[in-house]
């Protein structure tokens, strides 16, 4: 059906494209049945102490204000993060601000934040729990005078309606926030967000995301930190704001962060090296380029315990999960691999 539906999507806006996904998503029209997969046994993994029924998760940034969690889980996904989350709702930088690249099977976004607050989403979530897995994705409002405080708020509005929090320490579209990759500053936040979590004894995982345009050099001091202060895992990576010179597709050279087929290899490539540095103790969740299940399994291979994707969906449809899920079971049968797990950072 999207193969017929693709040319009519892609010739509108990417965001009204976008915003027709969510309402066709509220309508629930699609029954759960359609997305299963025999033997999706082998699949099913643990994080953070929960069974998970596959590895396979929607990254932050499609359901950004937690509208339509409970359907996409319906279509095939182990989890959902949904995100960035703020503490005062915003709308986000001025339009056009997502471009497709389609001769390069990737996309550019400069949303900056656009989403309904925590106020808004935590009611939300509230009213209609989450019926599987649920990661919530926080940062700070593109005005704060304090970063730091406003993923405190955050974190503590939502953190009893998430099986993770994840600190987004690593969009390229708000001012400022990448300087949390800073030793000295990612100390603090770190600091200051355990102390509070300690103190109101919250049980929340919380996961750290993190940017591929760092130098390899700055992993291992990130890494130190994470293990420092007992952080329960790591996203890699965000979208990028560099990466440009051997794309072809004319909308190149926008501003904002690159995501798809081109973040494939540069997000393997951290996964290694970030397994190789922490020796397997923190989990990772690998998100950059997967649309098949040749990609997942070279994330999990790679070190990643979950793996994430969007712009895959965004070019092969919702029945995107469906196929990385027989693939990457025809893969685990060929290679005499009986769980998911048993995969997890056997090439680094």
């Amino acid at each position: 059906m999207f193969s017929l539906l693709r040319p009519y999507i892609f010739g509108l806006d990417p965001e009204v494209a976008h915003d027709l996904a969510i309402k066709s998503l509220k309508l629930n029209l699609i029954p759960k049945s359609f997305f299963k997969v025999d033997g999706e046994e082998i699949l099913a993994t643990e994080i953070f102490k929960k069974k998970l029924k596959n590895p396979i998760g929607l990254a932050a940034g499609f359901d950004k204000s937690a509208e339509v969690y409970n359907s996409l889980f319906k279509i095939g996904f182990g989890f959902v993060e949904v995100g960035t989350i703020t503490p005062e709702s915003q709308l986000g930088n001025s339009k056009p601000r997502v471009f497709r690249l389609e001769k390069d099977k990737a996309m550019i976004n400069r949303l900056g934040f656009n989403n309904d607050g925590v106020e808004i989403v935590s009611n939300r979530l509230a009213e209609s729990p989450p019926e599987d897995f649920l990661g919530i994705n926080i940062g700070p409002n593109k005005n704060t005078k304090d970063k730091t405080l406003d993923f405190i708020k955050c974190f503590d509005g939502l953190n009893k309606l998430a099986n993770y929090v994840t600190i987004n320490i690593s969009s390229p579209n708000t001012e400022g926030l990448r300087d949390f990759h800073e030793e000295k500053l990612l100390s603090g936040l770190l600091s200051k967000i355990n102390k509070f979590k300690k103190d109101k004894k919250i049980k929340c995982p919380i996961v750290l995301k993190i940017s591929p345009d760092i130098e390899e050099k700055e992993i291992s001091n990130i890494n130190e930190l994470i293990l420092k202060f007992k952080i329960d895992g790591v996203i890699l990576t965000n979208t990028s704001n560099q990466n440009r010179e051997n794309l072809s597709d004319t909308k190149r050279n926008e501003a904002g962060g690159l995501s798809g087929l081109p973040l494939q290899k540069i997000s393997s490539k951290f996964i290694k090296i970030f397994y190789k540095s922490n020796k397997g103790r923190v989990p990772i969740i690998g998100v950059g380029g997967i649309d098949s299940g040749q990609s997942a399994f070279e994330k999990i291979t790679a070190g990643a315990t979950l793996i994430q994707l969007y712009t895959g969906m965004v070019y092969k449809g919702p029945g995107v999960v469906k196929n990385i899920k027989k693939e990457l079971i025809e893969i685990l049968k060929k290679e005499k691999i009986s769980n998911i797990q048993q995969a997890i950072g056997i090439s680094s």
